[in-house]
Order: C-alpha cells, then structure tokens, then sequence
C-alpha cells in the first residue's frame, strides 16, 4: 500500500466519521475533504474545484430548479388532492399517494414531491381519524423508491452513470435505471401500503382530533398570568386539575427570571411564566382558563401604518426541513419577529426533550413550529423562512400558468431519452424557458437550489476521483474479491449492495455514491465482469436509507408531523431493505448481465 493510498483512505475514513457525529454540515466536512486531500497532493490545484462544472452537479441544480416551477403551478397539488378523495378507505388513500409520490419523485426532487404531498396526508388522516404516523413514513419512503427509477430521479444515480462514463465512454440513458428501478419501487410499495404501516408502533392521538392532526406528544410553549386574570392567587396543581387533560409544566418563572420549586404548591402571581409542554388543546385549555401566550405579541405591519389587528391574525402549523438555513438559531438569531412578522407560539420535536425557554431553542430539521402571522402574508412569510407548511394549499389552477411548465419540462425528458442532449443542457434549456415565460422567478429558482447539496456534490466528485487515481479503489476492490474467495458474482453483488445500504443509512447518499463507484468498478474489474451490474447495486443501495432518520432528508422531514422516535425507522425500514436486496440481487443481472 502505497503512501498516497494511505493518505486517502485516512480521509475516507475520517468523512465517514463526520457525517456520522452530525455536528458539522455535510458541506463542510465535503469541504474538508476536498481541501485536505489538496494539501495532501491527492488532488492537483487545478482541478480541486472541476466538480462545480460535473453534469452530474449541473442537472441535480437544474432538477431543483424545475421541482420549485412544477410545485407551484399547482397542477400536482390538485391531482394529489382527487387522488385522495376518490379512494374512501385509508388502505386505498395511502396505496393513491404512496403511488403519486412514487412516480413524481422518479422526475423531480424527492423532498419536494414530498413536501407537496405531506399535507394531503395529514389532511387525509385527520379526515380519516387516524395517526398521521400510520401515512406519513410510508410516503417518506415511497418517495425515495421512486428516486431509483431514473437517471434524474436521485443524485446518486446521477453520479453513478458519471462513473460509468468514466469507465466505459458511455453513461446510462434517462430510463436505463428503470428496468431495476421500476420493479423495485412498486415492490416496494406494495410491501409499505399492506404490510409496512403495521410495523409502526401506535403512538399519539388520532388524526382526527379536531385542530391537533399530527401526532407530535407535545408542543413546547410559554404562559404568563396576565394582569386581572381569574388564576391569580390560585395554587397551580388546583389549576391544572380543573383541566381535563393538563399539559405537562416543566417549570415556572417568576419575575428576575426566579425559578419556583415545590411547583405545583406554587401561588400564581401576575407576571408569572409557565414553561408547558402539551397538544394544542391542553394549552388552548389554559389560555381560556386564564392565561396567555407569551409570545404572542403585537406584530407591526410591513408598511409601518401600525400594528396588526387580532382579527387579521392566523396560526399555522410548519415543519423545519432538513438542511434549512434557520437550522441550529433561534428564534431571536434571526429576528423571526421584526424580519418575518412572525409570531413563534410553540414548538414540537420528536426523540429529544425540549429543556429550554423557548425564546433560547434551536431549530431542528424535522421541528414542527406552531407560527403566528398576518393571514394575507402568512405563505410568503413562511416561504421566505424556508419553511413547510403542514397544510393543505388552497390553489386557484390557472391553465395557462399550469400547462407550459409541464409542456417544458415534458419536452426535456422527451429530448433526454431520445439522446438529442444530454439531460443537463436539456434540464437547464428548460428551466430558462420557464423563467422567460414568468412561470419562475430567478430569485425563486436560487432559492430552491438546495446549495448545501451542489457543494457537497462538487467537493466530493474530486475526492472520489483521487480514490481512483490514486489506486486506492482497486486496491480496496481485489481485497475484497480475495477475501470472499470463489464467490459467485451475485453473491458479490450482493455483499456490495449491502455495504452500500449500510453506508447510506447513516452518511449523506450522494457521498456513499461517490465512495463505493469507483470500488464497483474495481471489483467487477477483479473479477472480470461487466461494471453496469455492480454500478446498478450501488445505485440502488445508495437511494435505499430505510433505517434512520439520517439516512435520507425525507426520513427526517417526517419525524416531527408524524410523531417518530429514531428507534423506529429500522421497525419498517429492515424488513423493507431485506425485501430490496433479495429482488435486486436477483433482478439486476437479468437486467444487466455479468
């Protein structure tokens, strides 16, 4: 092994190390990668930053771009909304959607399929009167199997169709990833609508429980005894008692920030803060008793005329997604009130406690926050901080506005599979048209660029060449053939479709793409077969993170809405991967032979 190989594999090693501690953000340790790998004469000056010119980064860009245009003509939001309304039972709604979100994902970004798509699952759920749990990881991982069914479908796929042209001159054409791709995610599929739900520990209210329909245990929220209040002078366990279902008081704060003890044998006083953690209708319960929100103060209007009427005043409830800017500040870091005119009323979060006054928590992907705001603005407002609305959107389908995205982007897909361009040109040339025909702002394509991924994509491009290059993966390739010795070919593909699942359910799946590639085709090397099946494996075990929250930004997104712990992902997610990897291992040399 040679000092450079060495070197390498050190900082392999190391990435995965980080993506798996989480504390610093899959760009950064990409970043890092990129830049130690340079000082390590690993990666040529020149070339340290080609990866921001790979048609691989180029079309992920351009597909986020064009899932932002199809969102908001609303033509999407209006079929998921018949779907759901022509199946009357939660078996044939989930089947419906799961579906739709599957096909979709297979042409746009899957967390914005997903975001589409989630509240019409809430909202079916609280029609339903059943947990949001039951729906919402189902869709979650629908939507990721429908990512494997075509080139554009995820980057990893994408990247791997890179490698493949590396190798062999030719990469996979749009629907190449289909004939494996298709028959797994209906599998999939299946597998989730009839037996996966079942797997899914009971946990929460039911859906329909009239404001409250997501399963989050408890919002966390600050009241304060106002002056002449009714509670004033009444110990706080008589208070709680006369509720029917109390929330949980985590403390009470007195003026200069005192903190009671004996709390539940405490006086209220005027002025008096609780700090509660409860459903929607616990704490509603106890502003009517007698106290009010604390944060729900006067919002100014945006022209500076003066302060909002209570009457123009509206909550919503939102969902923090993975890799949002707001993600790890406060409320106070980023002026939620004075920038967005954004009441913050409460906050919900799955898996962890919430010990914090609420003016001092940390946005989390996967928080479900309880927002108040000027009806008229309150989708801008919220759009504007990144954020997921959990409900339903009211859309007024314009025609016109409707037909030339989708005719645009149907055009580009047409154009891809018949090899006119390639997808990124085709993607790209689209994505202009829809700005010049007014159907997507500039500002509003940047802003849907998810820029955490593109440099991610464009750091670790190079270093997965350098892995090459250096020989480093074709070392890694015939140890792995000597020390599974006369294996037959199926067995390896197996053995790496596995690791590469392993690999992806607890680090980002565009990095485990560009690790395990060039390893595939030193493998298939070593042991003289054709690369398109091994490459296929990676493919395929870089989409499938069914066991963690963190082993896909879908899993994550629905944590908080559907009330999950991280222990229960792997209840739906093992049986669903196990499920994949004996069809895969099967289905893959059929389609591509040895």
């Amino acid at each position: 092994m040679t000092v450079d190989q060495i070197a390498i594999l050190a900082v392999l090693a190391a990435v995965v190390v980080l993506f798996v501690w989480g504390r610093l953000r899959v760009d950064v340790v990409a970043l890092l990668a990129l830049l130690s790998c340079v000082g390590l004469g690993l990666i040529p000056n020149e070339v340290a930053f080609s990866g921001f010119g790979h048609p691989a980064v180029i079309t992920v860009a351009a597909v986020l771009g064009l899932s932002a245009a199809l969102s908001r003509s609303g033509l999407i939001d209006l079929i998921a909304a018949r779907i759901a309304k022509l199946s009357g039972t939660r078996l044939g709604q989930t089947a419906a959607l799961c579906g739709l979100g599957g096909a979709l994902s297979g042409f746009m970004n899957n967390v914005g399929a997903l975001a589409m798509l989630m509240p019409v699952a809430l909202s079916m759920a609280k029609r339903g009167k059943y947990g949001s749990g039951l729906v919402l990881m189902p869709l979650a991982f629908a939507t990721i199997l429908g990512g494997m069914t075509t080139l554009i479908g995820t980057p990893p796929n994408l990247l791997v169709s890179g490698y493949r042209r590396q190798a062999t001159g030719e990469g996979f054409a749009l629907f190449d990833f289909a004939w494996v791709g298709v028959p797994l995610a209906l599998a999939g599929i299946v597998f989730l609508v009839l037996v996966g739900w079942r797997l899914l520990p009971v946990r929460g209210g039911a859906g329909g429980s009239g404001a409250q329909p997501f399963d989050v245990e408890a919002y966390l929220t600050e009241l304060r005894v106002p002056a002449g209040s009714p509670v004033i002078g009444k110990r706080l366990d008589e208070v709680l008692e006369a509720q029917e279902q109390p929330p949980a008081i985590d403390a009470l704060v007195r003026r200069w920030n005192q903190v009671v003890r004996r709390l539940h044998h405490a006086v209220l006083q005027e002025g008096d803060v609780l700090i509660a953690q409860g459903e929607t209708e616990s704490i509603q319960a106890l502003v009517a008793s007698g106290f009010e929100l604390v944060a729900a103060k006067d919002l100014e209007r945006e022209d500076g005329t003066g302060q909002v009427e209570r009457e123009a005043l509206a909550l919503i409830e939102v969902v923090v997604p993975p890799r949002s800017w707001i993600e790890r500040r406060t409320a106070a870091d980023i002026d939620l009130r004075a920038r967005f005119g954004l009441n913050l009323l409460a906050i919900a979060r799955s898996g962890s406690p919430l010990g914090r006054r609420l003016r001092d928590q940390r946005f989390r992907a996967g928080d479900v926050l309880l927002l108040q705001g000027e009806r008229e603005g309150l989708a801008d407002a919220v759009r504007a901080l990144g954020c997921l609305p959990l409900a339903e959107r009211r859309i007024a389908l314009e025609p016109v506005r409707a037909v030339v995205p989708i005719a645009l982007f149907g055009a580009a897909v047409a154009a891809t599979a018949f090899g006119v361009a390639s997808a990124a040109v085709l993607l790209v040339a689209a994505l202009v048209g829809m700005v010049l025909t007014r159907t997507i702002g500039v500002r509003d394509v940047y802003d849907a660029i998810d820029w955490q991924v593109i440099v991610l994509l464009a750091a670790m491009i190079p270093v997965g060449g350098a892995l090459e290059t250096t020989g480093a993966a074709q070392l890694l390739a015939e140890s792995l053939a000597a020390l599974t010795g006369q294996l037959p070919p199926f067995a390896l593909l197996g053995l790496l479709l596995v690791v590469t699942m392993t690999l992806s359910d607890v680090m980002n799946n565009a990095a485990t793409a560009v690790v395990m590639s060039p390893i595939a085709i030193g493998l298939a090397g070593a042991i003289g077969v054709s690369p398109d099946p091994m490459l296929m494996a990676v493919a395929v075990g870089a989409s499938a993170a069914f066991l963690t929250p963190i082993g896909h930004q879908n899993n994550l997104l629905v944590m908080g809405p559907g009330g999950y712990r991280f222990g229960d992902y792997w209840r739906m997610g093992l049986p669903l991967e196990i499920l994949l990897t004996a069809l895969a291992v099967w289905l893959i040399p059929i389609a591509w032979p040895f």
